[in-house]
């Protein structure tokens, strides 16, 4: 059984998903012939612009809104390698949340199903040009968050 990162709200939209599937190359492991711990936040933000993209809340719409979004957590929990050659999936999971933040998780599965990496992160709001940090969505998120509660999102 996968840990969930997030509680969930019973109240709350489901989450929204998406998966992404990709092959180990060449340049991703090390000396042991595995993927390098540090291509996983890589593999993690694959399947993040993914998921953003899909929902149209890509990096380009928070850049045209002056809204950054940075990193405020990181975590991942490695249960099995990934090596050279092996195909996975990256399945990213976003989160509802009425606060300023975002919040993703994500499960790596190799090519047989079984869970490998599993982990999540958290994104809070950040006004481009004053660095202040916002205490609520932002208007265009909040548009986004309105229209997920209310089932207006497209798949």
């Amino acid at each position: 059984m996968r840990k969930e990162y997030f509680k969930i709200d019973p109240d709350a939209p489901a989450p929204l998903t998406v998966e992404v599937k990709r092959d180990v190359r060449f340049q991703e492991v090390d000396l042991l012939g595995i993927v390098w711990h540090g291509h996983y936040a890589s593999y993690f933000e694959d399947a993040r612009m993914a998921l953003s993209k899909k929902y149209g809340i890509s990096y380009d719409d928070f850049y045209r809104e002056n809204i950054s979004a940075p990193i405020r957590k990181l975590h991942a929990d490695y249960f099995r390698p990934l090596s050279l050659g092996n195909e996975y999936s990256i399945k990213a999971r976003l989160h509802y949340a009425d606060a300023a933040k975002i919040n993703y998780d994500f499960f790596i599965y190799d090519n047989a199903g079984e869970l490998c990496t599993s982990g999540y992160s958290v994104q809070m709001f950040v006004c481009t040009e004053s660095h202040e940090l916002l205490l609520a969505p932002p208007p265009f998120f909040q548009d986004f968050l309105d229209n997920w509660r209310d089932g207006n999102l497209l798949e």
